[in-house]
């Protein structure tokens, strides 16, 4: 990362340059340096607002399935939803934690919640009818089979030597 200043990008120290706010540089320059350490970790979601690519997932296709695996800890079945429509798989759901502490007298809770919605193009067609998913210790297996129509679209071609 290169080194930067925290004073105007020209490199003057005129405060005439920095507007009527002299905290507005700085304040941009330190959303930079957030952006730029967030970012290998955040996607970009609507408006270019900063949305986090939650749960991680994993795709493996073979020639007669593909088998989605995505990471979901402290989550149960009743709080996911799947859903398949025109070959795309919505997985989406709401996570809920809440975590109260006593300590020396003192008690505090924890709150978070978020919602989450992650969407997954496959090429082939899949047979919606054959599909099973699986959820043990937070993680949610998927396995998307293809249609035999799909399955016998693909064809070993044998190679002869001359």
């Amino acid at each position: 990362m290169p080194e930067r200043g925290l004073g105007p990008r020209n490199g003057s120290r005129d405060v005439a340059q920095y507007g009527r706010d002299p905290f507005s540089v700085f304040r941009r320059e330190m959303d930079d340096l957030f952006d730029q350490f967030v970012s290998p970790f955040m996607g970009r979601g609507e408006g270019g607002v900063a949305s986090t690519r939650w749960p991680s997932i994993d795709v493996e296709e073979t020639e007669s399935a593909y088998k989605v695996t995505a990471e979901i800890p402290g989550m149960d079945a009743n709080d996911i939803d799947l859903n398949l429509r025109d070959n795309v798989l919505t997985l989406s759901g709401e996570k809920r934690q809440e975590q109260t502490s006593e300590e020396g007298g003192r008690k505090w809770t924890e709150r978070s919640y978020g919602k989450f919605q992650r969407a997954i193009p496959f090429e082939t067609e899949i047979d919606a009818d054959r599909i099973e998913a699986n959820c043990r210790n937070g993680v949610l297996t998927i396995t998307l089979p293809k249609s035999v129509r799909e399955q016998e679209k693909a064809r070993r071609i044998e190679i002869k030597a001359n």
